[in-house]
């Protein structure tokens, strides 16, 4: 199985940035892994919140294969602690499917059409968080997620 993680907009913090590499290089040990960031819209700020949300869906979707598993990260999604997580990544890779696909969206969300699109909604808190951040917590708990499944020290209960 294949993770990729679509996300929308550059991450513009530096740190943030290097600290993403470091855990996707650790993930590559575990699993094939691809962060793509889809570009912001734009002109944003002269489309209406429902509007960004339609555009922002159209280049979503255009990056979802027929075969891909979409998990949208959503502050309405299920939450579940690491080990959960962890059980789930591993139900998820003995189902056989080819790509999971987790979604970071915009500022606004989603558009009702990736919603009808998505195969479930993944929360990490709910807290809300910028999606620059989002990312970086996202690629650490997959990584957590597989060293837990491989009874590595990095995790602890």
């Amino acid at each position: 199985m294949k993770i990729k993680l679509l996300a929308i907009g550059k991450t513009d913090d530096k740190h943030l940035h290097q600290l993403i590499d470091v855990y996707q290089k650790r993930l590559q040990h575990y699993v094939k892994f691809e962060l793509e960031i889809i570009p912001d819209i734009k002109n944003a700020k002269n489309l209406s919140e429902s509007q960004q949300k339609e555009k922002e869906g159209e280049l979503i979707l255009k990056k979802i294969q027929a075969t891909d598993q979409l998990i949208l990260l959503d502050d309405k999604g299920k939450a579940f602690t690491s080990v959960e997580f962890a059980n789930y990544l591993q139900k998820k890779m003995n189902s056989g499917i080819k790509q999971l696909v987790f979604v970071i969206g915009g500022p606004y969300g989603f558009s009702d059409t990736v919603y009808r699109k998505a195969n479930g909604q993944l929360s990490l808190s709910k807290m809300t968080f910028s999606h620059q951040m989002i990312r970086l917590f996202i690629v650490e708990q997959i990584y957590r997620g597989f060293t837990i499944l491989r009874n590595e020290p990095y995790h602890h209960e």
